[in-house]
């Protein structure tokens, strides 16, 4: 497994922290590289050692979010294979991006966190592999393979649905952008919207098994990805 900076370095561990810690403050367009490395206690030299540049060293950050994420994931997935069914996976996924202040901050083109980075190839390209709606899809043609999603239209059609499922109730639950359309329980909603627009499901608890190592598959290899590129 490829080994980050942090985990070598004391010093890249603290530079880490400390840029977290003033971009989540501030944004990314109103901190310096020179204020980073005062609050981790480092020449301002030490961080080009590890970052060639400030743009370097904030999505670096917003990997490191996205890391975090799968792996939690891909933890809950082994402790309990169901979370691997679309009426399970679903909700975690999107929940679990309100934990992630970066992530979130991609999700919503936040330019007041991320500056610049909104349009950064590389940020889009974090969102568009192992973001909520890009894993969905994915997950979809296991899915479809053993059970837990209905058959009767196109794969394509089906990954635009569900799509705009999900980033539809990410927009109204994360931005609010509806207050006429609030519901007691939105998962629980979520929860019904996707059964109807994959179920009726027929799978077995061997095909959830075959789904769940299928899914944790993927998102170690994902991990393995990110961690290459950081």
């Amino acid at each position: 497994m490829t080994q980050l900076a942090e985990q070598e370095s004391a010093r890249a561990a603290r530079i880490l922290a400390a840029a977290r810690e003033l971009i989540l403050k501030r944004g990314f367009k109103a901190v310096t590289i020179a204020e980073i490395a005062e609050r981790a206690h480092v020449g301002k030299g030490t961080v080009y050692l590890y970052w060639k540049t400030k743009e370097d060293l904030a999505v670096g950050l917003f990997g490191r979010d996205f890391l975090a994420a799968i792996g939690e994931w891909a933890e809950l997935i082994k402790a309990d294979p169901a979370m691997a069914t679309p009426t399970r996976l679903i909700p975690l996924l999107l929940g679990s991006v309100g934990d992630h202040p970066f992530m979130h901050g991609i999700q919503t083109n936040d330019e007041g966190l991320l500056g610049v980075l909104v349009g950064d190839p590389r940020t889009r390209q974090l969102l568009d592999t192992v973001g909520p709606g890009a894993l969905a899809t994915e997950a979809l043609q296991v899915w479809r393979m053993h059970g837990l999603a209905r058959t009767d239209w196109t794969l394509s059609d089906q990954a635009y649905a569900l799509r705009a499922l999900i980033l539809g109730f990410f927009t109204l639950g994360g931005d609010q952008q509806a207050p006429d359309l609030v519901v007691d329980d939105p998962t629980a909603v979520l929860v019904q919207a996707v059964t109807r627009l994959l179920g009726p499901f027929t799978a077995t608890e061997a095909d959830i098994e075959v789904t769940a190592n299928a899914a944790v598959r993927r998102l170690e290899e994902y991990r393995e990805q990110i961690r290459t590129s950081l």
